[in-house]
Order: structure tokens, then C-alpha cells, then sequence
């Protein structure tokens, strides 16, 4: 009897994925990647559907920038990738305010420490030269708090996330890129939550010189496809210099297969590693569809119905800390208070997947990522409203519908 004689059929039902990401990926997207062909990775249209996405991704990200691609994998391919150029004994300041924020610092110290300081504590290196700037959960990063550490710490590299999906925060990119520029710091910006979602250009920030965001958030593209980065010449002139110790993540290598090579276009990719024609048949698509809807467009669609989310779970008697469209962060009504992982593992057994926050404190997380319409948000609601029911909560949800009908409407009018 062979082993998979003991497993049945892997079944993985549909449920409403209302967390911080992954989001629920367009119809459109995964019928391109069903229905595109076993091609060689080399093949033409394998290789001209990369090239249209990287132009496609530069729309996207309002950027002049030539070594502008994407890297195969989730998020964090994007970020090591970013962080790749960050070499041992690297000065580094690295803005902190939350869970992926503190990842990111994690490994940029990682990347920053010499072989002594890796090897003295090899999971959580404390290298000389990396400065961590803390700021309390559920607070923001501001520009003053950039200035003043920028100021003190004679850095090559500064890094910070522009949304902290960990606490729901946005932080101030332009006061980020303005004081990088002043004491002539490169800015790395981690934008894996708000790519897609927020409407900016990253040539506006010209202070910033590496970006990174994903594909599973703003972007809507599952199955895991690529992570979108950017470089600018200054970012990949100091890279040229230094060299960095990857080959899969190596920017410049990367860029190569897109068919960016010695800092231009130059049509058929050089061979880097695979890629897969699902994959790029499924981005090119994702891509596709964000142009058509435009960014500004889908950006005020997720101002649009976060508000209505918000007024609804407040109106539960939940307090919001949150500053971001995508995602409401919120403290459960006093009664219920520390009850979250209780309120969350309910919600995912009857298959509504909201989040806690993976740090403390411990809050509650709902997202609306590519559930952009009154009637998803309505389901979001109810479903939130009858899970706070059964723990006691006595909410009257037929006055809930009515006061969520009467926001869209009012929303409606203003419009």
C-alpha cells in the first residue's frame, strides 16, 4: 500500500478571507492562470508577457525607474530582495511599529552584522552598526521621529514601512523620503500593504530608493506570483559597487530575466532562474485589471468601504486604533475584553478569517481586501456582529443592517 493511500483528496473549502492578507484574488486572475498552456520558461510568450508586466508595473507604481520587476514568491522575496544591498558594518536606522516593521529590522540586522555579531547571537544579531527606533503599538511613524534619528545617526540606509499592517498604521512616507533626502540617506520603503491600495506615485519620494511590496494584497494576485520591486540608478550604482551575497535575490541578476540588463530594456530576458507561465500569465492579469480599475479609483473604493466597516464595528461598541483603508484594528467592547483569540478561532471555524494582532497588545483584525462592494461588507458585519453575539454581546443587528444601509446611502449621495 503506498503512502498516499493513507490521504485522502486534499479538499480546502472557499471561506471569506477578511484579514490583513492574503486577499481574495479576482475571478479573471485564476482563470488566466488555469489556462495558461506548460510552456518552457524561455518560451516568447512567456518572455513578452514579463516584459508588458514590468511596463504595466511601472505604471502601477508611478515610476521612471528602469530596474522596476517582479520577484517570484510572497512579500517577503520582495523585501530580502530590497534588503540585499545592505551589506556587513552597514549603518542602518530602521523605524519599528509593529510586527512586519520588526521583521524588516530583524533582517536588516541580520544583513548588517559583521560575521563576529552574527555568530555571537546568530537568530537575533544586535550589530553595532543598525540603530532599531521603537514606537509604541497602534502609533505611527511621524516625520519628526525620522528627522530626529536620521539627524543623530550618521546612516547609509534607512528603512521603514510605509503601512504597519501588524497595528493598522500608516506611517508619514513623505516626511520619511524629505528627511532621507536632507542627510542623504538612501530610504527603503517596505509598501507590501499599501501598493494597490493607496494612491501614490514612489518617483514623488525621491529620498526613497528601494521599494518592495507583494502580490497577495493590493495587487489581488493569488496564486503566489511576484513580489513588485523598484530600484533607483543610485540604488543600483551603489549595489554595483558593493556586490551583495545572493544569487536568487540579487537585484541586478533578477532584472536580467526581465530583460533589463546593464540599465536598459533591451527585450528577451537572460536566463536568471524559472519562472512559471502560470505565474506571469496570472500577474500580467492582476496587473491588467488594476490599470483598468486605476489606482486612484481603487483607492477611493477602499476609503469608500472602510468607512462603513469602521462606523459599523464601532457602533458594536468597539474602539478603532487603526489609520488604514484596507484594514480596521480594534479593542473588543469592554466586557469581552481579552477574549480575542476565543472571538477569532469562532470566526475561522465557521470560515470568516479575521486576524488578532501577533503582537501585543492583542487586537482584533478585519480586512477588505478585493471585497469592495456593499454586499460583502454587509456579510463582514453580520457575520463579526453574531460572532460577538454568542460570547455575550447582545447586539441588535437588525438596527445594525439599517444603519449599515443608511451609511452606504449617505456615502452614495455624497458622492
Amino acid at each position: 500500500m503506498t503512502e498516499a493511500a493513507f490521504f485522502p483528496q486534499l479538499e480546502i473549502p472557499n471561506t471569506i478571507a477578511a484579514g490583513p492578507g492574503p486577499g481574495h484574488t479576482d475571478a479573471r486572475v485564476l482563470d488566466r492562470f488555469a489556462s495558461a498552456g506548460m510552456a518552457d520558461h524561455m518560451h516568447a510568450d512567456v518572455l513578452r508577457g514579463m516584459i508588458e508586466c514590468k511596463l504595466m508595473l511601472r505604471s502601477v507604481m508611478g515610476t521612471r525607474n528602469i530596474h522596476t520587476f517582479g520577484v517570484a514568491g510572497t512579500g517577503w522575496s520582495g523585501l530580502d530582495c530590497l534588503f540585499s544591498a545592505v551589506m556587513p558594518g552597514d549603518r542602518v536606522v530602521v523605524f519599528v511599529n509593529g510586527t512586519f516593521s520588526g521583521i524588516d529590522g530583524l533582517t536588516l540586522r541580520m544583513k548588517a552584522a559583521t560575521a563576529k555579531e552574527l555568530a555571537a547571537s546568530p537568530m537575533d544579531p544586535q550589530p553595532a552598526s543598525v540603530k532599531i527606533v521603537t514606537v509604541p503599538h497602534g502609533q505611527s511613524v511621524t516625520a519628526e521621529i525620522v528627522e530626529a534619528a536620521l539627524a543623530e545617526h550618521n546612516a547609509k540606509w534607512a528603512a521603514m514601512a510605509h503601512w504597519e499592517t501588524g497595528s493598522g498604521r500608516i506611517n508619514d512616507l513623505r516626511g520619511f523620503s524629505d528627511a532621507c533626502a536632507r542627510h542623504d540617506v538612501m530610504g527603503l520603503v517596505d509598501a507590501v500593504s499599501s501598493l494597490g491600495v493607496e494612491d501614490f506615485r514612489i518617483d514623488d519620494y525621491p529620498g526613497v530608493h528601494g521599494w518592495a511590496s507583494c502580490p497577495q494584497k493590493g495587487i489581488c494576485c493569488l496564486p503566489l506570483t511576484y513580489a513588485p520591486v523598484s530600484f533607483t540608478d543610485r540604488y543600483i550604482a551603489n549595489l554595483r559597487q558593493t556586490g551583495c551575497r545572493t544569487f536568487v535575490h540579487h537585484p541586478i541578476l533578477e532584472a536580467r530575466h526581465w530583460g533589463i540588463v546593464e540599465g536598459k530594456d533591451v527585450g528577451k530576458g537572460v536566463y536568471h532562474r524559472t519562472h512559471s507561465a502560470y505565474a506571469v500569465a496570472a500577474f500580467h492579469e492582476a496587473l491588467r485589471i488594476t490599470l483598468q480599475q486605476t489606482v486612484a479609483g481603487r483607492a477611493k473604493s477602499y476609503v469608500f468601504h472602510e468607512a462603513a466597516l469602521r462606523d459599523a464595528v464601532t457602533a458594536m461598541g468597539c474602539k478603532v486604533t487603526s489609520n488604514m483603508p484596507s484594514l480596521v484594528v480594534l479593542n473588543l467592547p469592554n466586557k469581552l475584553a481579552g477574549r480575542e483569540m476565543e472571538l477569532v478561532q469562532t470566526c475561522r471555524a465557521s470560515g470568516f478569517g479575521i486576524w488578532p494582532t501577533l503582537s501585543e497588545p492583542v487586537q482584533v483584525r478585519i480586512g477588505i481586501l478585493n471585497l469592495l462592494n456593499q454586499n460583502a461588507i454587509t456579510d463582514i458585519v453580520n457575520r463579526f456582529a453574531a460572532a460577538l453575539n454568542k460570547m455575550g454581546a447582545e447586539i441588535d443587528t437588525g438596527r445594525m443592517n439599517e444603519r449599515l444601509e443608511q451609511h452606504y446611502q449617505t456615502l452614495v449621495a455624497a458622492e
